[in-house]
């Protein structure tokens, strides 16, 4: 009774099929890298030669030597504000990544969250968003329990955008509120401070249970311009706040070292130091193990047309170690799909659609469109995430879903109900969540199955995800109702109205399918992250490792009493 026994999932592709779907995907990854390319250069090899000439490293370079050698790093809020231009003196410049890198990264062979200054985009200011990112980052940091690294190099707000940075709930100062939670709850913290930190940027590493200096480091309220103004004083910043008053006088920082190299080897050795991952534990006797069916086939299983359909259980056999999956009521509410799978040899939960047509349960004969939620699937999804979450297994919602059903029958048999079950179930589960947007996540269906307003602890997209309440021609036959007969077609009393009545239409549509761009979500937030296809086993074995990584903070039930053993037996029960 330890295992739930697994079963194979899954089978080979036509290649003709995988390569004509690929082929349509290939521009929209192309267009995904460019963009991570453009955010990772920052402001360009003209401010990377600057911090060079300092005698500093750049941000990417430091996070390189961080991290374990050949190790995946996994960014988040790459994107955000791309697309946005802020002013510059007498210019307008963009802020790549918001002036911040955050990533989950392996150092010393546990999961950190890296939170990192870009010291290549005006050293390393905080932007519009760029507070709501670092809480962000540490929000999940302390939801998983895993270590959080600072590598401070930042001259503090932005001022000419400060009142879109400074006064609200998320504003800087929810920044040192989250350092605070993070000690409180005992998640190591420790920081590195680089060069500048000025005001905010001088607070964000104090609580830190550990912090460095180099020699080029200063930790002030105030840098020396405000105070020659202020208190007409001749003074420089490392006169205020360098090594020699905050290692040594103030005790504001515990160490001082020469140089960017030296740093982080300290860091890396106090990481050393702590506990080792419960991650070996927790997968008992199973190794991990690659699926049998290639992950780099996933981005030629989806159609180019987001309305066509495809097998969800073919994704799940490409996401899961030897495509081996148990699926629990695989014969009720079929346009879900619930069961547990290992990753990383680390049990997970998986909940997804089922965008193919499924029999209708109570009309003999008759199909019904899969990727919405109909009664018994929505108890079915319902019972399966309170069983994970009293098991303590870790839960994937992979999303492709139109929405709720509608109509009399609907309301008939109370889906307000079933739905407000299954919205209360995510808002006090307590179990780690990622949630993967791949490719439609509409209306309330959207929040019913995890989304960002229930707190999954990461909520990724994909280069096909379309996040909207409904698609741009739904959205526009609804706006120009008044305008259409009972076939959706224009009445009009001229070919000119008529023309005019179309063209409106189609501007509604045009924009709200613009809004729907996952690039567009990733830039305001709406999404942690845009990821390919091919990235969601890593990204898959990257959050399992996490969440089974600390011990102590959340229950995580022996596999010989599991609910999910009760639910087994009666999906098993004939009927």
């Amino acid at each position: 009774m330890a295992r739930i026994a697994l079963h194979p999932i899954g089978s080979h592709l036509p290649q003709d099929v995988l390569e004509r779907n690929r082929a349509a995907m290939r521009p929209l990854e192309e267009r995904l890298e460019e963009r991570r390319a453009a955010v990772r250069a920052g402001w360009g090899e003209e401010y990377v030669a600057r911090v060079h000439r300092k005698g500093k490293l750049t941000t990417w370079e430091r996070i390189e030597l961080l991290v374990d050698p050949g190790t995946e790093i996994l960014p988040v809020g790459t994107l955000v504000n791309d697309g946005l231009l802020f002013p510059f003196g007498s210019k307008k410049r963009p802020s790549p990544g918001a002036g911040v890198v955050t990533a989950f990264c392996r150092v010393e062979g546990r999961w950190t969250m890296v939170i990192a200054n870009d010291n290549t985009v005006a050293s390393g200011s905080w932007w519009p968003r760029t507070p709501e990112k670092i809480e962000r980052a540490q929000e999940m940091a302390l939801r998983l329990r895993i270590p959080v690294i600072y590598l401070v190099d930042s001259s503090g707000l932005y001022l000419p955008e400060q009142a879109k940075t400074f006064p609200g709930r998320t504003g800087a100062g929810a920044i040192f509120k989250m350092n605070s939670k993070l000690s409180a709850a005992g998640v190591p913290q420790i920081a590195g401070v680089f060069g500048d930190c000025i005001a905010g940027g001088g607070y964000m590493p104090i609580i830190s249970d550990v912090v460095y200096m180099t020699e080029q480091a200063y930790m002030v309220i105030a840098g020396a311009a405000l105070v020659k103004g202020g208190k007409s004083q001749k003074i420089t910043s490392l006169d205020i706040g360098g090594p020699d008053v905050h290692v040594h006088l103030s005790a504001c920082a515990d160490f001082r070292v020469p140089d960017d190299r030296t740093l982080i080897d300290r860091i890396r050795a106090d990481v050393r130091k702590l506990p080792t991952p419960a991650v070996d534990y927790y997968r008992l006797d199973a190794e991990p193990a690659p699926p049998r069916f290639d992950p780099a086939e996933l981005p030629g299983i989806f159609p180019p047309d987001y309305r066509h359909t495809y097998d969800m259980r073919q994704v799940l056999a490409r996401l899961v170690d030897d495509s081996l999956f148990r699926e629990i009521f695989p014969g009720v509410g079929r346009e879900m799909i619930c069961g547990v799978g290992l990753v990383s040899g680390l049990p997970l939960g998986f909940i997804a659609n089922n965008p193919e047509l499924t029999d209708h349960p109570e009309l003999a004969g008759e199909k019904r469109p899969g990727g919405i939620l109909y009664r018994e699937g929505i108890a079915k999804i319902s019972q399966f995430a309170r069983a994970c979450n009293e098991d303590g297994i870790p839960l994937v919602w992979l999303q492709d879903i139109s929405g709720f059903d509608i109509g009399p029958e609907a309301e008939k048999k109370g889906l307000l109900g079933y739905g407000s079950s299954l919205i209360y179930t995510n808002s006090t589960h307590t179990v780690p969540t990622i949630t993967v947007l791949l490719r439609k996540a509409s209306g309330a269906g959207y929040y019913a199955e995890c989304g960002l307003p229930y707190d999954p602890i990461i909520q990724l997209a994909t280069p096909i995800t379309r996040l909207a309440v409904m698609e741009g021609r739904t959205l526009a036959i609804g706006a120009f109702r008044t305008k259409l007969d009972e076939n959706f077609n224009i009445v009009a009393e001229t070919e000119e109205e008529r023309e005019k009545i179309r063209r409106a239409m189609q501007e509604v549509e045009d924009r709200i399918t613009a809004d729907m761009d996952p690039h567009r979500a990733a830039s305001q937030m709406d999404v942690d992250e845009v990821v390919r296809m091919d990235e969601l086993r890593r990204w898959l074995a990257g959050f399992a490792e996490m969440a089974y990584q600390s011990i102590g903070y959340r229950t995580i039930r022996n596999r010989r009493i599991w609910t999910l053993h009760d639910l087994v037996v009666l999906a098993d029960e004939p009927r």
